[in-house]
C-alpha cells in the first residue's frame, strides 16, 4: 500500500468528530508550554472559524468532514508539507483527511516550540 493511500482510515477520520480530538490538541499544546489562545489562533489561520465558530462546533460534535467542507481554508494551507502520522501530508489523496493532518501538522508544530510566523506559513 502507498503511504499517500490513507482509504483505509478515511472514513474513520471523517465521521470522528472535532470535539473528541479537541482536548488532546489543547492537552498536548499545553504540556508544551504554549496557550489555548495559540491554538485557536492556529485553529482560525487554517479553517477561518474564530472562538465563537469553533465553540459552535465543539457543542454540535460535528465531524471532520463537514468541520472541513464548511471551513475557508487558508489560501497558504499547501504550504504545511512534512511527515505526520507517518504520512507525507503533501501526498495524502484525499482531501478531509489531507486537511486533518495539516491541522494535526500545525499542532504539532506549535507543541514543538515553532515560532508562529513560521507554523502561520508567513514569509
Amino acid at each position: 500500500m502507498s503511504k499517500s493511500n490513507t482509504s483505509h482510515h478515511d472514513e474513520r477520520i471523517a465521521n470522528m468528530s472535532f470535539a473528541s480530538v479537541y482536548p488532546h490538541y489543547v492537552t498536548k499544546v499545553e504540556k508544551k508550554g504554549r496557550t489555548k489562545e495559540e491554538l485557536h489562533e492556529v485553529i482560525e489561520w487554517l479553517t477561518g472559524y474564530d472562538e465563537s465558530k469553533l465553540s459552535d462546533i465543539i457543542e454540535q460534535k460535528v465531524n471532520f468532514k463537514d468541520f472541513f467542507e464548511n471551513a475557508n481554508l487558508n489560501e497558504n494551507a499547501h504550504l504545511i508539507k512534512g511527515v505526520i502520522c507517518g504520512y507525507r501530508v503533501e501526498e495524502i489523496t484525499n482531501n478531509t483527511t489531507r486537511q486533518c493532518r495539516y491541522l494535526d501538522k500545525l499542532v504539532d508544530e506549535l507543541a514543538k516550540g515553532r515560532k508562529m510566523e513560521k507554523i502561520l506559513r508567513t514569509s
